[in-house]
Formats: C-alpha cells, structure tokens, sequence
C-alpha cells in the first residue's frame, strides 16, 4: 500500500484469529518500529512480546476470569501475540552524560527533563509498529494496562524504572470485525480545526 493508504485505512483491532503469526514478521515489524525518530538516538526502550502460554497468563494478570463474562471484545483474547513496549528514561539519562549532549544539562537526571523523551520516542515507535502491522495485512489494537500492572511487571521481572506505555495486540484479523469501540463514531476533526496560524 502507499503511505496515505495505510494511515487511512488502518484500524484499531478487536477481533483476532488464533493464527500464528511467524517470527520473523514480527522481527520485521520491530525492525521498521526502531527507525521512529529517537531523541539523540538513545532508542531506549524495550518491546516484551508474549507468545502461546505467555499470552493467557497476560489475560490471567490483566483480566480475571470473572470479569470476562461481561468483556465486549471477547474475539481480542485469541490475538496470538501480546507484545508490552517499555520506556527506559534512564537510558535517555545516560546517554546525555555523553561529551557530545553533556552540554544540554539533561544528564543529571530524569528530573532534569522538561519533557519525557522516553515516553514520545516509544509511542513513536509504537505506531510506527502499528501502521508496518497494517501494511502487512495483521491487526493490531494498541490499549492501556489498566488492572494487574503490578503482578504482569513482577511475573515477566521487567526493572521497576522501566514505563510500561500500554498493550498491544498483534494477530491475524478476523474476516468478521466485531463491533468497533464506543469512540469510533466520534466526528475526526478538519485540519482547519487543528492548525493555528502565526498565534493560537
């Protein structure tokens, strides 16, 4: 597809085929994903993908058994792949410590940031990894950890300082979409709603 047609076209997905997805797509997918801008190119976070077993135990942590009886989306528990993109802001700490960006100040410390450049430079790549998902015919469906962040990061042992950003689902989707999020049929804004020229 060209560019224009993927950004219009792609969807969040809520409905998944059981179907594996091999490795190597999502290697690829990670590989287009890492070339989202990176501020100083620290490229620092982490993708934690889930697979089979893993998958179910994300579902166990994230949405007990008890409350699946009322889900909506019960077609998103079959998505194959969970994969959970982590911000590292000390790696964006560190590598402003370097001779080269030690002059801007940013070394010192997180608090130091105006700004949290891990969280843009991952949701970066995160949508990056959404659209390269699109183009080759996968569904993906990013959402937020709302329940069972504490038991997911201790089961999968991800560092405390690491910023999980959200979920996100990678599958094949199903022929039959289920019914879209509450939010869909909200108007998308005109560009002329969204630019302001010269001053606000």
């Amino acid at each position: 597809m060209q560019f224009a047609d993927v950004v219009r076209s792609r969807r969040m997905t809520r409905a998944f085929s059981e179907q594996p997805v091999d490795q190597s797509v999502i290697s690829s997918l990670v590989d287009l994903a890492s070339r989202a801008p990176s501020a100083g190119k620290t490229q620092g976070w982490h993708l934690v993908v889930l697979q089979g077993n893993d998958v179910a135990k994300f579902w166990d942590d994230t949405l007990p058994a008890s409350r699946r009886e009322s889900f909506r989306f019960k077609k998103l528990l079959d998505a194959p792949i969970i994969a959970l993109p982590f911000a590292d802001p000390d790696a964006y700490v560190e590598r402003y410590s370097l001779p080269d960006k030690k002059q801007t100040g940013l070394g010192s410390g997180v608090d130091a940031w105006p700004t949290p450049y891990w969280t843009i430079d991952t949701s970066f790549a995160v949508m990056t990894l959404l659209h390269a998902a699109h183009d080759v015919g996968l569904g993906a469906l990013f959402f937020a950890v709302f329940n069972g962040e504490n038991e997911l990061r201790s089961r999968l042992e991800v560092p405390e300082h690491l910023q999980l950003l959200g979920a996100i689902a990678i599958g094949w989707p199903l022929a039959e979409e289920s019914a879209a999020g509450a939010s869909a049929q909200l108007p998308r804004k005109k560009p002329d709603e969204i630019i302001h020229h010269s001053k606000w």
